[in-house]
């Protein structure tokens, strides 16, 4: 995890971490500190209920999200970024000014004007943070850059969560609470002096001011792409599903756990803490692209510890007071329940952390930070919703315990769900899987693999998983030309039938399907996708190179596109081999985890892509080893 952690001392990435990381800090700091107050202190201030003032509040700094999220991404495509996040920083000292003269001038509308106006502080903010990275981080440090930002999110969130607690229940004087947020806006201020330019992709772009019709375009585009937009879909879920167990910490702690106020900041430090560790082992488990077989992985560790989480829940610890917390800690239901959130924490990482990082390298880069505001669009509206609908439950009567189940089982079928639409993100989990159960792999110049447009991928055939590997180490999803007798494989069938892989036979064999394969490679490369194929026509029986045969010229005659070629190496004596003259026969014969590398060439123009030359390309990028 070094080259992850490697990132804060770059200037291209630590002074943005540092300053998004004190916005989120600010903005809890403020948001809690003015709850407590009211809560604790309302007669000073209104006449309304505690209860009722800690939902305008939460409604309040929400609110922005939907009025100027859509402006506030074409600003992001618009203008330098960094330029964006300096002034984004000026704003919020001006808004703990505000902020300031409300305490001192004991008005409750000034001080929710300013929570408003720090709700627009983080709505301006929003599209800057995730469009900024794609242009000062590479492909393979997306993964890595992406975990830091929401582990440092969410520790931004506890840690200004507890100093807003804390400051609003020792200072006699609230004056300080804006003093407070006013140094750490500044702090972030000079750190945002650090931040890299970061040119805009439209400076051409005409703002509309219209939030109705431009939130409508930014959904527009995000559509454009229907990975994309699931993905949102998917990150926007997540919000609503950690917001509705965050939301119900507090009630949870006092009347299932039966503690106090240290214990409600031990749930959200659990949980917290988890999506930290599960954020940033996201890197080392993707090797360091964007993988998104994690995503399904994630997904079934949300619902099995949401569910375990209800079944955990101790009943009779709740009392008439509140215990201490050692004495809860004494308690083993209470650690079965720690154990749920960190683990809710952990798969909750790995499925956001994949999500933020595809649409950044998928999305269009003219229109990126207006995908990211509608992304930010959605979030706010499944969050208000899942509020909405988790008070409705409570209210008629259902338990949390039973909420949070009921969570978790919705999890499960918004997954299903997802997955039929888009079966790539299971079949790469899969994929994913089935190369992390038996192999470890090593992978060199993937970067060669073009992230957009129309390639031949060549590739030598050791073994009936070789698809399977380059599947689950391509940057985005390939359509293979195999064997058609492959496709009767149990397992390995599936996945490819279900991937898009396209089933060839020769002319003596069936040359209908030879033909038909032909025309729809013809079809995959006019789409701009990637296309695989073994140009040795089957798998090696003896672990050398066979000759590879002419198809390969067929199909640039027919659509000239680059070609890259693949070296796998390592495969040969494994179970998915025919070392023994048949496959599958010997289960572990070379134990568990063997190595495997799998290299890839520098494109081929379609001219120079003869037989004689991309066989002599992959021979070198295999090398000795078979």
């Amino acid at each position: 995890m070094s080259g992850q952690f490697g990132l804060l001392g770059t200037r291209r990435f630590a002074p943005f971490f540092v300053t998004q990381f004190l916005g989120a800090f600010n903005d809890n700091l403020f948001k809690n500190a003015l709850i407590v107050l009211l809560t604790f202190r309302a007669a000073h201030w209104t006449s309304l209920s505690p209860g009722l003032l800690a939902n305008l509040a939460a409604g309040i700094f929400i609110l922005p999200f939907f009025l100027f999220s859509a402006t506030a991404g074409q600003l992001a495509d618009k203008y330098d970024k960094a330029m964006l996040a300096r002034l984004v920083k000026v704003l919020e000292m001006l808004i703990m000014g505000v902020a300031a003269a409300g305490f001192f001038l004991h008005s409750l509308a000034v001080l929710l004007a300013a929570l408003f106006l720090l709700g627009c502080h983080s709505t301006l903010f929003g599209p800057v943070k995730y469009a900024i990275m794609p242009q000062h981080l590479r492909e393979d440090e997306l993964v890595g850059g992406n975990g830091l930002i929401e582990a440092g999110t969410f520790v931004a969130i506890l840690l200004g969560t507890l100093a807003g607690g804390l400051l609003a229940g020792t200072v006699g004087q609230p004056e300080w609470i804006a003093v407070g947020g006013l140094a750490v806006a500044l702090a972030g201020y000079l750190a945002s002096r650090g931040i890299p330019p970061a040119p805009p992709p439209a400076p051409w772009l005409q703002v509309n001011l219209n939030p109705f019709s431009e939130t409508w375009r930014n959904i527009a585009f995000a559509r454009q792409d229907r990975t994309v937009f699931l993905s949102i879909l998917g990150i926007s879920w997540f919000w609503l599903y950690g917001a509705l167990f965050l939301a119900q910490f507090p009630a949870y702690a006092r009347f299932v756990v039966g503690g106090g106020e240290s214990a409600v900041i031990l749930l959200l430090a659990t949980f917290t803490v988890g999506i930290g560790v599960g954020s940033m082992l996201c890197e080392r488990l993707s090797g360091k692209h964007v993988e998104i077989g994690l995503v399904p992985f994630g997904s079934i560790g949300l619902t099995v510890f949401g569910v375990d989480l209800y079944f955990a829940s101790p009943s009779g610890l709740a009392g008439a007071a509140p215990h201490e917390l050692l004495g809860l800690l004494s308690v083993p239901a209470v650690w079965r329940v720690l154990f749920d959130l960190t683990l809710l924490g952990v798969f909750g990482g790995f499925f956001i952390v994949p999500l933020y990082a595809l649409i950044q390298l998928r999305s269009s880069l003219e229109y990126r930070a207006r995908i990211i505001a509608a992304n930010n669009i959605l979030n706010a509206l499944f969050m208000v919703v899942g509020a909405l609908g988790a008070a409705s439950l409570l209210d008629g009567g259902l338990g949390i315990p039973a909420l949070f189940g009921l969570a978790a089982l919705l999890n499960a079928a918004v997954a299903v769900y997802i997955y039929g639409l888009v079966p790539e993100f299971l079949l790469r989990f899969m994929a994913w899987l089935l190369v992390k159960a038996v192999y470890r792999l090593r992978s060199e110049g993937l970067d060669n693999i073009p992230h957009d447009g129309a390639a031949v991928l060549v590739a030598n055939h050791v073994s009936f998983a070789d698809a399977v590997i380059i599947m689950g180490a391509a940057p985005r999803p390939v359509r293979f030309v195999m064997d058609h007798r492959i496709f009767a494989t149990p397992l390995l069938g599936f996945i490819f039938r279900h991937c898009g892989a396209i089933p060839i036979a020769s002319a003596r064999d069936d040359a209908e399907v030879m033909e038909a394969a032909f025309a729809e490679v013809a079809r995959a490369l006019d789409n701009g996708e990637l296309v695989a194929i073994f140009p040795e026509g089957h798998i090696t029986r003896d672990g050398e190179l066979q000759a590879f045969r002419p198809g390969i010229r067929r199909i640039l005659a027919a659509n000239p596109v680059p070609v890259v070629p693949l070296a796998l190496s390592g495969l040969w004596g494994s179970f998915f081999s025919r070392i023994d003259g048949k496959a599958m026969q010997t289960p572990f014969r070379r134990g568990f985890f063997s190595s495997v590398t799998l290299r890839a060439g520098p494109p081929v123009a379609a001219a120079d892509a003869t037989v004689a030359n991309l066989q002599a390309l992959v021979l070198a990028l295999r090398g000795e080893r078979r």
